[in-house]
């Protein structure tokens, strides 16, 4: 209501005014909405088939929250509670709305100058963050070829690249703990910067002959083809470098009265590298699991966020709008590509089901077959490598026979790796599982096979290392052939690293490349009908999962197997996208990155503990040796922890050995199990809520499609 005098004082307010009413008359009071009216909404209608349920079912829970949500949006808030709701959901006028926004703002207490600090200090760190964040981002290896790839090629192979850097920065950061930890210390010590002591104490009982070693090394006239040898088997010269568990004699360094257990750190370094690699591992398969979970809830969704919000408007160069544009198409060829095989799957006949199940497991039976066969092929190689290693003592054999039967393991083992996958690639087709679950199962199929070698080598060797006559009892090893066995453990490591390098390289320099020419230049219908060759997800993975769990078993005995490692998945990057770009075409069935993501992970995760077995009877069983290395005073590895634990201060000891005892393990167990079960039952909860909410989602945009339809009705009418 206005002042007395505006209107005289302003000559034609009132006539605006007027105007102003008849263009906006006052609001009259709103109509009560019928009660039959509500009862046709469909989140009306879901309620009432809740309550409807049986008590205690999922469906009755629901009641609470779409009560909830109805009696926020039913009575209008009070005076006093309006401080609390934004304005935006206050049903008033402009003006209303104005004067209450006034009317906060003047009863806003401003912060004190520390609070204002505070906070302006943590907007600051926030944008600093996510400035390094960025930058970062940018910084990041690879980053603009595995784009471009992903738009060539899709989401599925841009995991596998991505795959692939993700084991180079594990492996250098391997590296950087074993160099600065143990080889750096040792080197030092060795050129006499630090003084040290070597490690000459050993166990009681020990025999003088076992403390003898003389490495294999070149003696007299070298020549050239021997160092070649020598690099590439990691004997002669290298046997005595710090590539090799052999070199690591020193006991301790002293740092003016600091003494640093070399012996110690070595083993701590060893834990510490396992570890990290398997926090890494967790953290993102964590990451690629709840991606694979957002993917999985609703398909719907995953259409829409592609379609409506998938694409990224901040980009200016035309090549990168048009691998963008690829990515997506890619993304919704697989979405597509499993719709149909779940249509397909559905729609399928029971005579047409068992035909499938008939022929699945015909299928399983020749892949166990396979599998039967490739492991009794690489015991009888290796039992006849055993058998026959001594024919270099023999004049009439010549060294090439020698050199083909030491090899023999390795070269079984390399025919296995490549024959076996591609039968398992041709059988899954007939199979007629989804893209992903191809993927899987091909996996699944191939680690068998590719860790079971490893497995089969370190048995041989174990068995050979492992002495049961008296004569070697003193030692506890076979100290005949093997005086230093981590070393020898050590090189069929490395031996086995390298050739898979350059099996990797032979197979796309003499495989992949002429048949590329081929295909290009030959104009014949079979040749053409075989065309070029796709990019195999399955098997390329394996290969670098066979790699790292090398990796990661010898470098226990190799210290610096991480940097070779870093060395050749940094080569083979740029191998496999020149063999992409050139030689390869794009997989006919899409898949999907964050399932293959995911799934590689588990598979790596799943070599990783396969490389704690031995890593572990290694270090706690098997005796160490006597001749080499920084364990050689102790009678195992791990005994280096008691001897430590025993110059701790009486209180120190009395704890530690209290954690390690079995009273304080099993209520640890139980507390850890109790944990477990309560975030089982919190995720659990969650789950159920966020299910809810999706429902009262979708209730209310039923109810607003409803609302729309009744109001173009009215206006019909």
């Amino acid at each position: 209501m206005s002042e007395p005098g505006v209107g005289a004082a302003l000559p034609g307010w009132g006539a605006d005014s007027r105007r102003r009413g008849e263009l906006f008359p006052p609001e009259e009071p709103r109509a009560a909405v019928p009660a039959g009216f509500l009862q046709e909404l469909p989140s009306y209608r879901s309620v009432l088939r809740r309550r409807a349920a049986p008590e205690g079912s999922d469906e009755r829970r629901g009641i609470a929250l779409g009560t909830a949500a109805a009696e926020r949006r039913g009575p209008q808030p009070k005076e006093e509670e309006r401080e609390a709701v934004p304005l935006w959901e206050l049903p008033m006028s402009i003006a209303d709305k104005r004067r209450i926004r006034d009317s906060r703002q003047a009863d806003i207490k401003y912060p004190s100058g520390w609070n204002q600090w505070k906070r302006v200090s943590s907007k600051s760190w926030k944008k600093s963050l996510k400035g390094i964040k960025g930058l970062s981002s940018y910084l990041k290896l690879w980053r603009h070829d595995i784009r471009s790839i992903e738009g060539k090629f899709g989401t599925g192979i841009k995991a596998y690249f991505s795959f692939l850097r993700f084991l180079v920065q594990l492996n250098f950061l391997l590296f950087i703990l074993m160099f600065s930890f143990v080889t750096l210390p040792t080197v030092i010590s060795n050129y006499g910067i630090f003084n040290s002591s070597s490690a000459d104490i050993f166990p009681d009982n020990t025999e003088p002959y076992c403390t003898v070693y003389t490495p294999t090394g070149n003696k007299g006239l070298v020549y050239f083809y021997t160092y070649l040898k020598d690099l590439l088997t990691g004997t002669g010269f290298l046997e005595v470098t710090v590539l090799f568990y052999g070199y690591y004699t020193i006991d301790a360094a002293w740092l003016s009265v600091l003494r640093y257990n070399i012996p110690l750190a070595y083993l701590l370094v060893t834990f510490a590298y396992l570890g990290l690699s398997l926090l890494w591992i967790i953290k993102r398969s964590v990451e690629g699991f709840k991606q694979n979970l957002v993917h999985a809830e609703d398909q719907f969704q995953s259409y829409c966020n592609k379609i409506f919000a998938g694409w990224d408007f901040c980009i200016t160069d035309l090549n990168a709008a048009r691998l963008k544009h690829q990515s997506l198409l890619y993304e919704l060829q697989a979405d597509l590509e499993e719709e149909r095989l779940k249509q397909k799957i559905a729609d399928r006949t029971m005579k047409e089901k068992l035909r499938i199940y008939t022929l699945r497991i015909f299928l399983n039976i020749i892949v166990i077959a396979v599998l039967l066969g490739c492991f009794y092929s690489i015991y009888r190689a290796t039992v006849f490598s055993q058998e026959n290693s001594s024919v270099s003592d023999v004049g009439s054999v010549s060294f090439q026979a020698n050199l083909l039967v030491q090899y023999l393991p390795s070269i079984v083992i390399t025919l296995v790796n490549f024959i076996a996958p591609q039968i398992f690639s041709f059988l899954i087709r007939f199979e007629d599982y989804s893209p992903a679950y191809e993927i899987r199962l091909t996996l699944m199929r191939c680690v068998f096979v590719r860790l079971a070698n490893i497995g089969v080598l370190l048995f041989s060797l174990w068995s050979q290392i492992h002495c049961a006559t008296d004569q070697c009892k003193a030692c506890g090893y076979n100290y005949e052939l093997y005086p230093c066995w981590e070393s020898a453990v050590g090189q069929e490591m490395y031996k086995l690293l390298i050739f898979d390098f350059m099996i990797i390289i032979a197979m796309t320099l003499f495989l992949d490349f002429p048949r590329k020419l081929v295909v290009t230049y030959c104009s014949w219908k079979p040749v053409q009908w075989c065309g070029l060759q796709e990019f195999g997800i399955s098997d390329n993975v394996l290969e670098i999962i066979y790699g790292q769990t090398i990796c990661w078993i010898g470098t226990f005995f190799s210290p610096l197997l991480p940097a070779i490692a870093t060395i050749k998945y940094f080569v083979i990057f740029y191998i496999k996208k020149i063999s992409l770009i050139h030689t390869r075409k794009p997989a006919s069935r899409p898949t999907r990155a964050s399932s293959s993501n995911f799934f590689f992970l588990v598979v790596l995760l799943f070599g990783l503990i396969l490389a704690l077995v031995p890593l572990g009877v290694s270090i706690a069983h098997i005796p160490s040796s006597k001749a080499c290395g920084p364990f050689r005073s102790f009678d195992t590895s791990w005994a280096i922890v008691p001897h430590t634990v025993l110059g701790f201060p009486t209180g120190l000891q009395k704890v530690i050995y209290g954690i390690a005892s079995e009273a304080f393990a099993v209520p640890f167990f139980i507390v850890v199990c109790l944990i477990m079960f309560y975030l089982i039952a919190l995720a659990g909860a969650h789950k159920r809520v966020v299910e809810q909410l999706r429902e009262q989602l979708v209730m209310e945009s039923r109810d607003k499609l409803f609302l729309i339809e009744k109001i173009a009705e009215a206006q019909k009418n």
